[in-house]
């Protein structure tokens, strides 16, 4: 097993470490997904499925989407 790591900026953002990227073949513009299981997360290249998945969701979010969110959570 291959163990690679990357470091959180103060923006919560980290860059996908190269070993990672190119068993992903991923490339820059490229989705990306979090399989959350308990305390396990597994990052996977976003296939056609989880996006449509994900854009059938988002209008169903507009409650949690106010100008006070922004303000409130946007230095996460």
């Amino acid at each position: 097993m291959q163990t690679a790591i990357s470091k959180l900026t103060k923006k919560y953002q980290a860059t996908v470490p190269e070993a990672v990227r190119r068993k992903l073949d991923l490339k820059a513009g490229d989705i990306i997904a979090f399989e959350i299981d308990k305390d396990i997360i597994k990052l996977k290249k976003a296939s056609p499925i989880d996006i449509e998945f994900t854009n059938a969701l988002v209008p169903t979010l507009s409650e949690w989407y106010s100008q006070n969110d922004e303000e409130a959570y946007s230095d996460l």
